[in-house]
C-alpha cells in the first residue's frame, strides 16, 4: 500500500515540476528578435538575382500536360454489346431447344410413340407435370428473351449501331 501511495506522489510531484521548468524557457520566436518573413515576390526578386535557386517552381507558359486516357466504358464499346449478345443468344437458342425437346418427348410419350431422348434433369426442378415442366421451361426461354432486350435497350441508349448487338 505505502508503495502505491509513493509511487502516486511521486508522479504529482513530477507533472508539477514539469510544466513550470517548460514555462522558465525561452520560446523560439523571443530568441531570435531579427526574423524575416518572405513572400513570393521577395523570392522572385532574389531568384532573379540569382542568390537562390527555385526548385519545383511552376512555369505559367508551359502548355497543359496531355489528358489521361479515359478508363474503359464497356457499355460505349460495340464489341462488347457483341459480344453479351451472342452469348445471349446462345443461351436462347439452347433454352429453347432443351423446350421444343421436351415438348417432342411429350408428344411421343401421348402417342404412344417410341421415344429416343431423354430430359436434362440437372437445371433444377422441372416441376410434377408434364405441363408444369413445359412451363418452366417456357419461362427460361422468356426471361432470355428479355434479358437481349435489355441488352437491345442499353445499346441504343449508348448511341451503338443496331448492328453491333446482331453481331454483324
Amino acid at each position: 500500500m505505502t508503495r502505491h501511495l509513493y509511487a502516486v506522489v511521486s508522479l504529482g510531484l513530477v507533472s508539477i515540476a514539469v510544466p513550470s521548468r517548460a514555462a522558465n524557457r525561452l520560446h523560439a520566436e523571443s530568441h531570435h528578435p531579427n526574423t524575416a518573413i518572405w513572400n513570393n515576390d521577395d523570392l522572385r526578386r532574389l531568384h532573379d538575382l540569382g542568390l537562390i535557386s527555385i526548385v519545383g517552381g511552376v512555369n505559367d507558359d508551359t502548355k497543359e500536360s496531355p489528358s489521361l486516357p479515359q478508363p474503359y466504358v464497356n457499355t460505349q464499346d460495340p464489341g462488347w454489346y457483341a459480344g453479351q449478345a451472342a452469348k445471349l443468344r446462345d443461351e436462347f437458342e439452347r433454352r429453347q431447344a432443351r423446350l421444343h425437346g421436351y415438348q417432342q418427348v411429350l408428344e411421343d410419350a401421348q402417342g404412344l410413340r417410341n421415344t429416343t431422348g431423354g430430359i436434362d434433369f440437372v437445371e433444377g426442378n422441372l416441376g410434377i407435370t408434364p405441363e408444369a415442366g413445359i412451363e418452366i421451361l417456357q419461362q427460361r426461354v422468356n426471361e432470355t428473351q428479355t434479358e437481349l432486350d435489355a441488352l437491345d435497350d442499353l445499346a441504343r441508349r449508348n448511341d451503338i449501331p443496331p448492328g453491333a448487338v446482331r453481331g454483324r
